[in-house]
């Protein structure tokens, strides 16, 4: 079961909007935080601050503490890991050009997904699809969208399970940097590194223990330990990584779209004792 965090302040630093796989664009979901009472937002969009300035101009007037955010696409041990990096200068040239090859790594994934769907025979796949991403890199949720547009699927958890789920033809893997390349970026540009969401990454508990230890070896500071939708024992084990590594704690809905009350903005399970909270280290620490 998720709980809102009370009292305030209200902290989600993991959500997206239409800049990478979100439903909604940046000033809605701005709007959305503040009717659940989010007093402090980070938006964490797939390998683009692109949604930042439009969000940044809606929550002053919303009265919502907007956190510079990003969720980063790496490989460790040939798996695909995502680091969240909180709290950086979005205007450091060097993090927006590693931020600029992500892109480009990103539309090549579209691409190829593209071709793969081609004997699909769906007109204008990859340009519909960028449609469906208010103009940005597609992914797979919004390819999915065209193909049940297009009718060759009813729903678009039919055309994972057909065409775009692990292991059928449109699940192209890209080609991302190493952990320890992306965690650097994040902190070069003065921000935090942390561990995004790491029980949905289907590795064993002793495999996640070695990614948490090689996470912090490479700078890593943080780990998301209270995600939305986790049991409260995957909550208890990564907060016990936590601790172990001595990484800071932060946590986040991961909220990508409404009417899934298990991920909605704000709802978070509320995080263990004796664990040290990454927003104390904020350049503007938030209720240390």
């Amino acid at each position: 079961m998720t709980i809102p965090q009370d009292p305030k302040p209200c902290i989600d630093l993991h959500c997206h909007t239409t800049a990478s796989d979100g439903a909604l664009d940046p000033e809605q979901l701005i709007a959305r935080a503040a009717e659940q009472g989010v007093s402090h937002l980070a938006i964490t969009d797939h390998d683009t601050i692109g949604g930042l300035a439009r969000a940044r101009a809606a929550s002053v007037s919303l009265g919502v503490e907007l956190i510079n955010g990003v969720e980063l696409s790496c490989v460790w041990r040939s798996h695909t890991i995502h680091v969240v990096g909180l709290d950086f200068d979005h205007t450091n040239t060097d993090f927006l050009e590693a931020l600029a090859r992500q892109n480009d790594n990103r539309w090549q994934r579209a691409r190829l997904i593209a071709d793969k769907l081609h004997r699909l025979d769906v007109d204008n796949l990859l340009e519909r699809a960028t449609v469906k991403a208010g103009g940005d890199v597609p992914g797979r949720p919004h390819f999915a969208q065209v193909l049940v547009e297009a009718e060759v699927v009813p729903k678009i958890a039919h055309a994972f399970k057909r065409y775009l789920g692990a292991g059928k033809p449109g699940d192209v893997k890209a080609c991302w940097p190493e952990l320890e390349e992306v965690v650097q970026w994040v902190n070069a540009a003065g921000g935090i590194a942390v561990l995004a969401h790491p029980r949905k990454y289907r590795l064993t508990a002793t495999r996640l223990r070695e990614l948490t230890a090689d996470f912090r070896r490479a700078g890593g500071q943080a780990i998301e330990v209270s995600v939305s939708g986790q049991s409260s024992g995957d909550l208890g084990f990564v907060a016990e990584l936590a601790r172990r590594e001595q990484l800071f704690a932060s946590q986040g809905s991961d909220f990508h779209f409404p009417g899934a009350p298990w991920c909605e903005l704000g709802k978070i399970l509320k995080m263990p004792e004796g664990l040290e909270p990454v927003w104390h280290h904020f350049r503007q620490p938030v209720g240390a």
